[in-house]
């Protein structure tokens, strides 16, 4: 397994300082390799022990065992940086890659009925994250109504909170580099009463348990960049699972959108 699913399948039996170092091994995964043990301990604020004890828990000797798996993760197309022009056949295998590991089926199903059976549903993205939220709005309103955005320019999200309680649901689409406040904006969702899914990289691993659902989806790829193409990927399968969940109603609507573009001859 690679360190970062190893930490997503023990994260709940680490204690909480490893919680937090493992937290900065996620934030640190393109330049872990250059820095020391010592130093990682520093960046996440916990003791070497913790950081050695950390080590262990996810199944390696030391702090060199671990370089030695991340090297082997480049050597497998997964190179920290890229150097001149990129070769487009290890991006596309690393693209790949990353779409196939993307979400289980049971959180995707999961994920699906609630957004198939809420009341009002709200799509929350920041930053990167916001052309993938835009996207994931565009394709659930033809399968069903009461579908919003946010946040929009000059938008605060108060009021769009405000509105949501038991039987809604809110999709907050978080990927790395998020803004300050986001964990504080989860908490405030939940509060709510709707129930929430997060759709995020391993980075949001601290957060995944304040979500209802939890759909992990990688952004590390090969290059300088993150790559959002498996992001991309996971919502034209969340969207196609909630129009099939929706029916012969969500087939309607459909149908009547189709004929309202040709009336207003808004598509070719």
């Amino acid at each position: 397994m690679r360190i970062d699913e190893r930490i997503a399948h023990a994260h709940g039996d680490l204690s909480p300082q490893e919680q937090k170092a493992a937290a900065t091994l996620l934030e640190h995964l393109d330049d872990l390799a250059t820095y020391r043990a010592a130093e990682l301990a520093t960046l996440a604020g916990v003791s070497k022990a913790t950081m050695s004890r950390l080590f262990r828990s996810l199944g390696f000797a030391d702090f060199d065992e671990v370089r030695e798996h991340l090297r082997a993760l480049r050597t497998a197309g997964e190179p920290r940086r890229v150097d001149g022009s990129p070769d487009l056949a290890v991006h596309v295998a690393v693209e790949g890659e990353a779409i196939a590991r993307t979400v289980s089926q049971a959180a995707l199903r999961d994920a699906a009925l609630l957004l198939a059976g809420a009341g009002r549903l709200l799509v929350v993205g920041w930053r990167n994250s916001h052309p993938v939220a835009l996207h994931l709005r565009q394709q659930l309103v033809q399968a069903r109504a009461g579908v919003t955005l946010a946040p929009l320019p000059g938008q605060v999200l108060g009021e769009e909170l405000a509105d949501l309680g038991p039987g809604d649901a809110v999709v907050v689409v978080g990927f790395r580099r998020r803004p300050q406040g986001f964990a504080e904006f989860l908490d405030a969702a939940c509060a709510t009463g709707a129930d929430v899914v997060l759709v995020a990289d391993p980075t949001a691993l601290p957060l995944a348990r304040r979500a209802g659902v939890w759909l992990e989806c990688p952004v590390q790829g090969g290059l300088a960049f993150d790559s959002y193409a498996a992001a991309m990927s996971l919502v034209s399968v969340l969207a196609d699972a909630v129009l099939s969940a929706r029916g012969r109603p969500a087939r309607d609507r459909v149908s009547a959108i189709s004929r309202t573009y040709a009336a207003l001859g808004e598509v070719e």
